[in-house]
């Protein structure tokens, strides 16, 4: 009987965890903000890639955002690379911003300073029930 018990507490904290994880609470998924500068960092990492952008503050000082990204691989599917940004580049980011208020957000969608839109396989997974 402990045996048992003990079994079912170890799967429920190892459970707890990695359901967390996948929690959009903290992002206003309702809600889009669109975003103009350039990019700082582009990490592309497991579990999930992010994006450093510096965007002009009203007051002409710049702000740092945070923006995360899917995982590398379903970005892969998404028609992202390693090399989709770099450092310096000019780009137009709408996210999901932090319900903090904080400069921060879930990406949505990126456009590339020749066009090209890519978007976020979180997002899409979102939106179609995945």
């Amino acid at each position: 009987m402990k045996v048992r018990l003990m079994a079912a507490l170890a799967a429920a904290l190892v459970a707890v965890p990695s359901v967390a994880h996948h929690s959009f609470a903290m992002f206003d998924m309702n809600k889009v903000v669109t975003l103009q500068g350039a990019v700082e960092v582009f990490k592309w990492s497991n579990p999930h890639a992010w994006l450093s952008l510096e965007v002009p503050g009203p007051n002409g000082t710049a702000e740092h955002w945070s923006i995360e990204l899917t995982s590398p691989n379903n970005l892969v599917h998404q028609g992202w690379k390693r090399t989709t940004l770099r450092p310096g580049d000019k780009v137009t980011v709408q996210v999901h911003p932090l319900n903090s208020g904080k400069a921060g957000g879930s990406l949505y969608k990126v456009k590339l300073a020749d066009g090209t839109e890519l978007g976020s396989a979180t997002e899409q997974g979102a939106n179609s029930g995945k």
